[in-house]
């Protein structure tokens, strides 16, 4: 049945009644299929058109349940940039009521937060195609390092229960150790303590969200604040207290971090944990870490097995020329893979790394003189 704006809101109040932290992420999700029903309702929405329903909730609940639904009407229409900057008004009011009421409203924080992400990254998109300038993804890093603050002082208390919705609504899309559709069904398995600071265990959730924008716009800095945050905080749990699932996530991205610094040491140290502790099954997830952890290794000298590289046809059809080259010592077959794969190599960030471990190769011919 069709849902319009009044019963929108009438969910929404018993939403918040209830404490139901699940039901609130899917209530305002742009994606669900009653932001259809109110984009048909109003058709082309605009502001003036939703004065007569407010204070029809408690603050800022009324304000929310607008920006909502001016989000997906401006989805609908594809106007990229006008659904970013709705949907960033929603987060900023969404995070008034979050700071006082936080352990239930977990799940709904990072589903809005995720879903700004991919509007930033759609809108910035359609600018860069169209020939224009666009900021949104470094604008929602900001409001994502907000929320990661007031994760970060969260002391409200928060029972099994609730800890397992969170990390049932926060699996998704990220380097996770078992199939995401199964992940849902596995929680109960993860070791957990009765009794937890919700927005401490969540920080990792909000941290991969702005490492993610920061590699995709090269501003690292965005993630070095939050890396410092997290090293002056003694309250945080230890990283083996998380999911499987998140510590990998976690791995990859600081030893992502740690790659782009050179700082090659501790890359290859986290990127070898997080290959190591990534389910078997999940050969994407894989494949993406050693898309870096591969190089490191070769510039210490430790080539990868043909056995390897045939479980990965695309990092075999990338790195063999290089591996091939060092091993019978071919400097100009090297130089030739170097300028051939340069885009890729160098959209991908590891072209500094195989082009310094070009002395192997060097090293390779003059041992065969």
């Amino acid at each position: 049945m069709p849902m319009d704006m009044m019963t929108f809101m009438s969910q929404l109040n018993d939403t918040l009644v209830s404490e139901n932290g699940p039901n609130l992420a899917y209530l305002l999700r742009p994606t669900s299929p009653h932001g259809k029903d109110l984009v048909k309702e109003f058709k082309n929405p605009v502001r003036p058109m939703f004065r007569p329903f407010e204070g029809a909730m408690q603050s800022p609940w009324d304000e929310i349940a607008i920006q909502y639904a001016l989000t997906c009407g401006h989805i609908a229409k594809r106007r990229h940039g006008e659904a970013f900057k709705e949907h960033s008004q929603l987060v900023s009011l969404f995070l008034r009521f979050f700071t006082e009421n936080r352990g239930w409203t977990l799940p709904a924080l990072f589903s809005i937060l995720r879903d700004l992400r991919d509007l930033a990254f759609d809108a910035d998109h359609h600018a860069k195609y169209n020939g224009q300038k666009s900021e949104c993804m470094e604008d929602a890093a900001r409001t994502i390092a907000k929320a990661f603050g007031n994760c970060m002082t969260d002391r409200y208390l928060c029972p099994h229960q609730c800890f397992c919705q969170v990390l049932s609504s926060c699996l998704h899309k990220d380097v996770t150790t078992r199939p995401v559709s199964k992940m849902g069904n596995l929680l109960c398995g993860w070791p957990c303590p009765q009794v937890l600071l919700p927005g401490k265990f969540l920080f990792c959730v909000t941290l991969v969200c702005i490492r993610r924008i920061a590699l995709q716009v090269k501003r690292i800095s965005l993630s070095k604040n939050i890396l410092r945050a997290l090293d002056a905080n003694t309250d945080i749990p230890a990283l083996s207290l998380y999911p499987r699932s998140h510590q990998v996530t976690y791995r990859y991205y600081l030893g992502m971090l740690s790659f782009l610094n050179e700082d090659y040491a501790k890359s290859e140290q986290e990127l070898t944990l997080a290959f190591y502790n990534c389910h078997i099954n999940a050969q994407n997830n894989q494949q993406r870490i050693l898309t870096y952890l591969i190089p490191l290794r070769i510039l210490k000298g430790h080539l990868p097995s043909t056995e390897l590289m045939q479980r990965f046809p695309i990092l075999n059809e990338l790195y063999t020329p290089f591996t091939a080259a060092i091993r019978v010592g071919d400097v100009a077959g090297y130089d030739r893979a170097l300028d051939q794969l340069e885009r890729q190599l160098v959209d991908l960030n590891v072209w500094l790394t195989l082009e310094k471990a070009r002395e192997l190769c060097v090293r390779g011919l003059f041992r065969r003189v």
